[in-house]
């Protein structure tokens, strides 16, 4: 059954950033109306915008060329409008599925391996093999601080707005469906409980926090509605700066670099100044969980 209307579907304003909040997520919800209209499926948007990343790592490969490097900017442009579309559509459709999620997490790193892909092999005949080493190392870094950039996301619209869908899934549940269904379904499991545990490990979260306020929210269920607003009155302005960390970012420092024949430097970039960022943020977010929970214990005190 489809919903009224799309602005009960998109994300979350307060914690968005400026290009999502202000280009990409407008053209992406004009999108999914006109999708639903014509009973398009969320995995078929997911797997489109692949496609267009999938493309965009081919014109990097060119990217000394500048029509070439602008292609591949516009590719990764359309990528993001749809990976916009997908999530909406979905929550539109009320057709939500861990599935789905799984599936469009994995459209998203295809996108940017084949980007990386793209740019390395044009980097080869210019520096050889060893940069290869470089790449992968980048690549990793990436898939950590992605997982943790939405993981404070998730967070987020699960504590400050008990968005069910987004709670981080439990480990030890994960782990237990892991070997259930045909051999592609036990494979993307795997997928899964690795992007998860890579959450947990890079975003702060803590397992003793999240009890802590759960254990609040059973106990008094007449306050769950000022602590949810204290909750996202203390983390939004903190999730927010994680948005350094965010696909957008990416996409326009890739095609700086290429645009000033320089794209291994992005590649440092990812490395090591974005790492020390993520480094930076988890400790801050760690903080402000200590201090938030002190702020509920104080309550309790007090009550």
């Amino acid at each position: 059954r489809m919903r009224q209307d799309t602005d009960s579907v998109a994300r979350t304003r307060e914690i968005e950033e400026f290009t999502n909040l202000h280009v990409i997520h407008p053209v992406s919800i004009r999108l999914t109306r006109w999708l639903a209209r014509l009973r398009v499926s969320p995995n078929t948007v997911s797997f489109t915008g692949m496609l267009c990343g999938v493309l965009a790592g081919v014109a990097y490969y060119h990217y000394r060329a500048l029509p070439w490097a602008v292609a591949g900017f516009c590719l990764m442009v359309a990528w993001h409008v749809l990976d916009g579309a997908d999530g909406q559509l979905a929550r539109l459709t009320n057709s939500q599925s861990e599935f789905g999620k799984v599936i469009d997490g994995i459209c998203d790193y295809v996108t940017f391996i084949a980007v990386y892909l793209g740019l390395g092999f044009a980097l080869q005949h210019q520096f050889g093999a060893a940069v290869w080493a470089v790449i992968v190392v980048a690549g990793l870094c990436h898939a950590v601080q992605s997982a943790a950039y939405e993981a404070q996301r998730q967070e987020y619209n699960f504590w400050g707005y008990d968005k069910q869908s987004a709670e981080l899934p439990r480990v030890a549940d994960l782990e237990a469906m892991k070997d259930h269904g045909p051999l592609a379904q036990r494979l993307l499991n795997r997928l899964h409980i690795l992007y998860v545990r890579m959450q947990y490990m890079g975003a702060g979260v803590t397992i003793k926090g999240r009890e802590e306020l759960a254990a609040k929210l059973r106990r008094e269920p007449a306050q769950a509605a000022l602590i949810r607003r204290l909750y996202r009155e203390t983390f939004a302005p903190s999730v927010r700066r994680w948005a350094l960390l965010s696909a957008n970012y990416r996409t326009l420092a890739i095609f700086i670099c290429a645009m000033l024949n320089v794209p291994l430097l992005y590649f440092m970039l990812e490395t090591f100044a974005l790492s020390l960022v993520m480094i930076v943020l988890v400790g801050r977010q760690r903080a402000h969980c200590e201090e938030f929970l002190r702020t509920l214990a104080a309550a309790d005190r007090l009550s």
